[in-house]
């Protein structure tokens, strides 16, 4: 498939763009995508359509639709992105917000004089990597004034926890303030990281964050989505339903696991206690393998109902020879990506009426400059299970290397 000469990266088309829309630039993550790509896809959308992602993440789909007054379902398999969705999509009456607001600034009074019962560390190996002395003690000092982080929270505590979370991130010593697992240099000399300058004013921080959080509260979507925990790869949790429309961007065949981006954020927040329970978690995904997922990967067999075209087979075994000590786990690694992808693409079929559209943002791969055409696939994929009108369209290159790109791979039920 031609890809134009003219097609660049495109910052807007990026999780980038969501830094200051409201509930969307809540918390950066890099399983968002653009606001305004999925506003340009929903823009063709009828009135009255469904609109169901299967691979919610961060809601950035079930959001956009309910600011646009669609009926939405975001299906999510990690326990912290349902709890933020819910978060972000939820609706919030004035009381809330006031609620928020006066807890935020009591919590503050305390936090200044010192009176809050810490929490515990959370048990993050190599966690002074993450924060230094001085943050440390300060998140654990938020974190036990605010409280858990449960799905029961009143709505109060969870805003309040949206701000701990974008402290988690803010106080780190990841680099560019993200969740990768780059972390900043220290100094010449120094001995320690350099967070931020002249001693901050981490309770003034926390009601900044405050700040932003309570307005993004305020702007309520017209209609509230559902966020329902669920695997995609089987669809059983939305089993029964109906939907119209399909707005997704799962996972790439690229090997970056999620879980370990999100590990500091579902630490605090309890969703994890162990590397054990990140590593089960990710082998339920659908394109993660970190850790024990990593060792059931070697010991993992294809299923002969898999979809395995003889330019794809090829690839495989392409990549199987290119390495003899990894190339053998990674050709594994994209056979399961796409095994996973035609089980979940099955039972999606089963909830598509005729007619219903359907878009993957999705993203190629090279592994040892071996090409995955993924747009291929998918493409290939689609037309097998009866779906008509498939189009792929370009959006922007992903980096400096020249053959990644990003598409949209759109198609009508048959």
């Amino acid at each position: 498939m031609a890809i134009p000469n003219t097609v660049s990266q495109r910052a807007d088309y990026t999780f980038k763009f969501n830094r200051h829309l409201g509930r969307h630039g809540w918390l950066r993550l890099t399983p968002a995508y653009s606001v305004k790509l999925v506003e340009e896809i929903l823009q063709t959308v009828p009135p009255e359509s469904r609109v169901l992602d299967p691979f919610s993440g961060t809601a950035t789909t079930p959001l956009c639709a309910g600011y646009r007054g669609f009926s939405a379902v975001g299906l999510e398999l990690n326990p912290f992105l349902v709890w933020l969705a819910q978060a972000k999509t939820d609706h919030y009456r004035a009381s809330d917000v006031h609620d928020a607001s006066a807890a935020g600034r009591d919590l503050a009074e305390r936090l200044r004089r010192g009176r809050p019962t810490p929490s515990c560390a959370p048990p993050i190996h190599n966690i002074e990597r993450w924060w230094d002395e001085t943050e440390l003690a300060f998140l654990c000092a938020l974190k036990g004034a605010i409280g858990q982080g449960q799905p029961d929270d009143t709505k109060a505590t969870r805003l309040l926890l949206v701000c701990f979370c974008r402290l988690v991130i803010k106080l780190s010593n990841a680099a560019f303030n993200h969740q990768s697992m780059s972390f900043k240099q220290k100094s010449a000399g120094s001995g320690q990281l350099q967070l931020l300058p002249d001693e901050p004013d981490f309770v003034s921080l926390f009601k900044g964050e405050l700040d932003e959080v309570l307005a993004g509260a305020r702007d309520n979507p017209p209609t509230v989505p559902e966020i329902v925990q669920g695997n995609a790869r089987d669809m059983a949790a939305v089993r029964g339903r109906t939907f119209d429309c399909v707005i997704t961007s799962p996972p790439y065949p690229n090997r970056i696991s999620y879980i370990r981006e999100l590990r500091p954020y579902m630490y605090w927040l309890g969703y994890l206690s162990n590397g054990r329970e990140a590593g089960d978690l990710d082998w339920e995904a659908i394109g993660g393998t970190w850790g024990v997922a990593t060792s059931r990967l070697s010991e993992w067999e294809r299923s002969p109902d898999g979809f395995y075209p003889p330019y794809f087979a090829a690839l495989l075994e392409a990549i199987r020879h290119a390495s003899e000590k990894n190339g053998p786990l990674l050709s594994d690694y994209v056979a399961r990506y796409f095994e996973d992808i035609w089980l979940h693409l099955q039972r999606m079929r089963a909830l598509l009426p005729t007619d219903a559209r359907v878009h993957y943002i999705i993203g190629n791969s090279t592994f040892y400059d071996v090409l995955v055409p993924v747009e291929r696939l998918y493409v290939d994929m689609l037309r097998e299970l009866g779906f008509r009108h498939i189009e792929v369209r370009t959006i922007r290159k992903r980096n400096s290397k020249r053959a990644l790109y990003e598409f949209d791979v759109s198609a009508t039920s048959g």
